[in-house]
């Protein structure tokens, strides 16, 4: 375009300047025609330049919409994530309501064995003295029996002996009867002869010494008869104190047979009450374990109860972190939004040349500078026209509080020339000098935080278009300021 406004200037020139010789006319015609045809392969090579920025640039908005489409999938994808965590956690509310009318049943379960098993166990206690008490009174009552059956056992023999005596006595007495009724009829028998014997001494006024001996022998038989006699009466008052004494042990002998049915009635009790003293023992150690088992479901369902309320808070800290993260990241792209506007209105003329070209996928941004704009070839040092472009991002990048910036180098594949392998032995140390250049810069002259940035050089590994074209090794050619979030957790923070 330049030399197409020259050559019209010429022509003027030389309209102005008058007539001029014929060879220098022809000269100056082939000179225009020259200039004209040089201006328009300028125009056309311009013309295909412009064609390819327009399709880069058509082929950037592709990729930017793609990656536009990309981010609102993933930020839908992050709202349907949120739904998903509300009703997971709204499930878990009802689950958790659930699980505390379950365990409120339980406890209540527990509480109602407890009092059954205490009411069970007073019982128990007053059945256990009761039978304590019959127990007691049942060794005395068998106490009293064996004494009982012992008295017995000595009434009976006393009785026996009494019977035994009695009947020697009645014996004795009948044979006593017998002799008395014997000697009363002798004694009557001998007072008649007495009285005759009176009489005959009456009448023989003295009589013989014979007729007084006789009458003596007479008188001793009747005293001999009067004692049998006192004896007689004396074993009658014995044999009817035996009577009197075997009436009282009879009588003994059944109160002990009362006592012993007693005792057996009692003993009878006490194995009823052993028995249902041994039926409630089951029944409670029975109830024990149902509130034993009671209390364990009431125990896990509370041990449940707790976990759901931990996760739930969990779940509610869960959503609260990925809600401040959201956030985060909502502000974070916003911030970085602008930092691409910032930059896009800053370096307008250079991404129009298509010298820059910036890029921003959700939460980075990529600054891509081919390495014509700062770097002279195979130099490392940045070029003063590099360094206005520099000043100018810095500008922007040391507003920049939230993120991570990485200056990264990139070169073709072309090995390093003989003359600069002295300086640089391979494109590994091209790159990682001019990226190093970068960042110093960055840091001495464009203020930006040291803690920000980082540099790395990454030679020919990392492509971006085919190093088989001239265009396609220019692309390579580049150094890449990328920005790209700090940890999330810290960003949250700083919201909050």
């Amino acid at each position: 375009m330049r030399q197409h406004v020259f050559a019209g200037a010429l022509f003027v020139v030389l309209l102005v300047a008058g007539c001029v010789s014929t060879e220098t006319h022809t000269k100056t015609v082939e000179e225009l025609e020259a200039a004209k045809k040089a201006s328009v392969a300028a125009l056309e090579a311009e013309k295909k330049q412009a064609a390819a920025r327009i399709a880069e640039r058509e082929a950037d908005s592709a990729k930017l919409a793609q990656e536009l489409a990309a981010s609102q999938a993933a930020g839908s994808r992050t709202g349907q994530a949120l739904v998903t965590s509300n009703q997971n956690l709204d499930r878990a509310l009802a689950g958790l309501r659930d699980s505390e009318e379950e365990a409120k049943k339980a406890r209540e379960e527990a509480r109602q064995a407890q009092i059954a098993s205490g009411e069970l166990r007073r019982e128990r206690d007053l059945l256990r003295v009761k039978s304590d008490d019959l127990e007691r009174k049942l060794q005395t009552a068998q106490q009293e029996q064996a004494a009982s059956a012992k008295a017995v056992t000595e009434a009976n023999q006393q009785i026996a002996a009494s019977e035994k005596e009695k009947g020697q006595v009645a014996a004795a007495l009948r044979e006593a009867e017998n002799n008395v009724r014997d000697l009363t009829t002798k004694l009557n028998a001998e007072q008649s002869k007495v009285a005759a014997l009176q009489q005959d001494k009456q009448k023989l006024l003295g009589g013989t010494t014979t007729a007084q001996d006789e009458i003596a022998r007479l008188q001793k038989r009747a005293g001999e008869l009067e004692t049998d006699a006192a004896r007689v009466k004396d074993l009658e008052k014995r044999l009817s104190e035996q009577d009197q004494q075997i009436g009282t042990l009879r009588q003994e002998a059944a109160d002990r047979h009362v006592i012993a049915a007693k005792a057996a009635m009692l003993a009878e009790e006490l194995e009823k009450n052993k028995q249902r003293v041994a039926g409630l023992t089951s029944e409670l150690a029975a109830l024990g374990e149902e509130a034993a088992a009671a209390k364990q479901e009431g125990d896990r369902l509370q041990a449940t109860v707790e976990e759901e309320r931990v996760r739930l808070k969990a779940g509610e800290a869960e959503r609260a972190r990925l809600e401040q993260e959201r956030a985060a990241k909502e502000a974070e792209i916003a911030r970085l939004t602008r930092t691409h506007e910032d930059l896009t209105n800053s370096l307008k003329a250079e991404i129009e040349k298509g010298d820059i070209k910036i890029k921003q996928v959700r939460d980075r941004l990529t600054i891509n500078m081919v390495d014509r704009v700062l770097f002279d070839s195979g130099q490392a040092q940045v070029k003063p026209a590099g360094l206005k472009v520099l000043k100018q991002v810095s500008d922007v990048l040391k507003k920049v509080t939230d993120k991570q910036v990485r200056i990264e180098g990139h070169t073709d594949n072309v090995p390093i020339g003989v003359k600069l392998r002295e300086k640089f032995a391979t494109n590994w140390e091209l790159s990682t000098a001019r990226a190093t250049s970068v960042v110093r810069y960055l840091i001495e002259e464009g203020g930006v935080d040291r803690t920000m940035l980082a540099a790395g050089g990454y030679a020919d590994t990392r492509a971006v278009e085919s190093n088989d074209t001239d265009a396609g090794k220019a692309a390579n050619r580049r150094i890449e300021i990328v920005l790209y979030p700090k940890d999330l957790t810290d960003l949250a923070g700083t919201i909050k």
